[in-house]
């Protein structure tokens, strides 16, 4: 019952922070794989069924994951918020401050900046990610480091999906499929 309600919950939250709408490709690592869109069209969703968050619901009961789930919990409250540089309030917030309000919910203190965050935890691999993980972007023409984070709330068969606070919508879930966020990613981590 608890995991039906948190899944109905989930599908109610939902893009991210970066400048230009030109993405700047990132160098491969050996580190981190860069995702691959399936051949097929991608599904470019902003509220995930519930249907597509039962991975969710799979995965085994533990108090870390528990946290995992709290912390997608905390960011999807936040969806439909504004955007806003330097926020971290429902009034507005960007990418780093909706990251940095959902971990500080559980107790759990990161840095307030994206490309600072991008150096806690462990770099692992995008076949790797389970929801709780963070995905980290470098947006823009001219930036050449990261400036971008969200947090995967789902892993589905050829796809991540996302929650970020965008510049132009605000905190919204997006898909890793999406050609911009996918030009523009650079590296997954695991914080817990």
């Amino acid at each position: 019952m608890t995991r039906i309600i948190f899944c109905i919950v989930a599908s109610f939250v939902l893009i991210s922070c970066g400048g230009s709408k030109k993405a700047a490709r990132a160098k491969a690592s050996t580190e981190s794989t860069r995702y691959t869109a399936p051949e097929k069209k991608p599904i470019a969703t902003s509220s995930p069924s519930t249907r597509e968050l039962m991975y969710l619901s799979e995965i085994k009961p533990s108090e870390e994951n528990q946290i995992r789930f709290n912390i997608i919990k905390n960011a999807r409250q936040y969806e439909g918020t504004p955007y806003k540089y330097g926020g971290t309030t429902p009034k507005g917030m960007d990418c780093s401050g909706l990251v940095y309000t959902a971990f500080l919910e559980e107790g759990i203190s990161i840095p307030r900046v994206s490309r600072h965050i991008a150096e806690e935890g462990k770099r692992i691999k995008t076949n790797d990610v389970i929801p709780g993980d963070l995905l980290f972007f470098i947006t823009g023409r001219r930036s050449k480091q990261i400036n971008h984070v969200g947090i995967v709330v789902d892993v589905l068969p050829g796809q991540i999906l996302f929650i970020h606070s965008s510049t132009s919508q605000g905190v919204i879930v997006s898909s890793l499929n999406e050609g911009y966020w996918n030009n523009a990613f650079k590296e997954a981590r695991r914080i817990m």
